[in-house]
């Protein structure tokens, strides 16, 4: 088996609710569009900070633009950070190679702004490079 991955890149944190459900509230329009599901397994990575941790997702009101971590995630970011938050699943391995993942980018408010099936080759000097 090999691994196969959806993104939602750089999504900015609107919320962190301590005493709420632990979990991470997304957008539902947000979680539609990268493939995620209520209650999937999640994987978030703070780019301000460098946490990295594992919850599960929740559906958050839609149009909101809402990523809000909760519980004891709340611990691990701050207001505006800017967050990657992916979702792993198994593939047979002869459909590793085929397989598209699904990048959702998001603007400063969290909605849409690009959506893509990879990311660029980074060239040496961290350039990145149509390949």
């Amino acid at each position: 088996m090999g691994a196969s991955s959806d993104h939602l890149h750089r999504a900015t944190v609107t919320d962190c609710e301590l005493h709420y459900e632990g979990s991470c509230a997304i957008d539902e329009d947000l979680l539609e569009a990268a493939n995620l599901a209520e209650n999937e397994q999640i994987h978030v990575w703070n780019i301000n900070n460098g946490e990295r941790f594992v919850t599960y997702a929740i559906r958050g009101q839609r149009g909101s633009g809402i990523i809000s971590l909760n519980g004891s995630a709340a611990r691990r970011a701050s207001l505006g950070d800017l967050v990657i938050i992916a979702a792993f699943g198994l593939v047979p391995e002869e459909q590793v190679r085929g397989h598209r993942p699904k990048l959702v980018f998001v603007d400063e408010a969290n909605f849409i702004k690009e959506e893509r099936a990879h990311i660029p080759v980074q060239a040496a000097d961290g350039e990145a490079f149509a390949a």
